[in-house]
């Protein structure tokens, strides 16, 4: 299908249920660079389908079964779209539009990759500022490739994979918004883990689900089993890897095993050369390991000094999978300035 304002028609594709929240917004933020905006309601009981088709969208229901694929698919299955750009209804196009206009004359012979940048709260420190991290997700899908999985369903194609200069904004993972979804992608999850208990992605997607959750010691095993499918366990391979050996330091200090977490510090450090968060993260295990054991200060404070300074050297690099915004900025700086506050008041 062609349009007259390039070779190809390109869509957006979302479904949705009760997302009234934000809605408006996010399809407003993509109207103007697609040709035609679809959203599958899958049993919404707000106002998410008026204010959808208030936003010029095309609704169609679809009975939930679920299934994310399924529901993905049925919409995907309404379009004859050249281009399908899969959008998410809490998530607000923040840069790319340009790109998006770009595909019209592009061939569709490729799996696009946008930058989803996801707030996280805290949910020990009500008010606190919310860190952002950036995730890259396969959402540009030509004609024709459609999703497989349960739950943090993936596009099954044999297409090269692409990054594009396309960024959302994403606030699925405040806590106020966890809390609506309940325990919906655990129990999905858990499903899905049992029908494919080799699948090393969906025992890190599990894992994630808990620790959001403060859920810790069953996140680490999940995480433990994730990386027990990995093959081998020093690769930088598939790119969520990046963020499951992040994940999996901070539950090891959520839990207090210090020692434990050093120790696997130590062999993936190699592998990680190139990751502000790996050094930020050490940073912090090193912190706590010296509140724990402060006779070992002596020679930990200058190693820590040392991770957060070694963030500073390797910047910002939010192509990599998990990485949290600041890492390699000011959050380091912010975090050398309080150890050296700190060193000069017990001295």
């Amino acid at each position: 299908m062609t349009t007259k304002q390039g070779r190809f028609k390109t869509a957006l594709v979302m479904i949705a249920r009760n997302e009234a929240r934000l809605i408006s917004a996010v399809l407003h933020s993509m109207k103007p660079w697609v040709d035609e905006m679809i959203v599958l309601d899958t049993g919404s009981t707000d106002d998410t389908v008026v204010l959808a088709q208030t936003a010029g969208a095309r609704v169609a229901h679809f009975t939930w079964v679920n299934d994310f694929s399924a529901a993905r698919n049925a919409a995907l299955d309404l379009s004859d779209a050249d281009w399908h750009i899969v959008v998410d209804a809490d998530e607000v196009l923040q840069h790319g539009g340009e790109q998006l206009l770009a595909l019209r004359d592009l061939q569709p012979d490729f799996v696009g990759r946008v930058e989803v940048c996801s707030a996280y709260g805290t949910n020990d420190t009500p008010g606190a500022a919310a860190q952002e991290a950036s995730s890259w997700l396969p959402r540009v899908l030509p004609r024709g490739v459609h999703f497989e999985g349960r739950i943090h369903e993936q596009p099954s194609s044999t297409l090269p994979k692409r990054n594009l200069p396309i960024r959302f904004k994403h606030d699925g993972y405040l806590p106020e918004q966890m809390r609506t979804k309940g325990d919906r992608n655990r129990q999905l999850l858990e499903l899905a883990v049992q029908q494919a208990p080799h699948n090393a992605y969906l025992h890190y997607q599990l894992g994630k689900d808990h620790e959001v959750h403060d859920r810790f010691e069953p996140a680490l095993q999940a995480y433990n089993q994730a990386l027990s499918l990995l093959s081998p366990e020093t690769s930088r391979e598939p790119s969520w890897r990046h963020d499951l050996m992040l994940r999996r330091l901070f539950t090891l200090k959520a839990l207090g095993h210090l020692s434990e977490a050093v120790q696997y510090a130590e062999t993936e450090m190699p592998t990680w050369p190139d990751s502000p968060d790996f050094y930020f993260v050490l940073g912090d295990v090193l912190l706590d390991f010296v509140v724990a054991h402060p006779e070992q200060a002596g020679h930990l404070v200058p190693m820590i000094r040392q991770a957060w300074e070694r963030c500073l050297e390797i910047g910002e690099n939010p192509s990599l999978e998990g990485a949290v915004h600041g890492r390699g900025s000011v959050l380091a700086r912010q975090n050398l300035s309080l150890l050296r506050q700190t060193i000069g008041e017990l001295r």
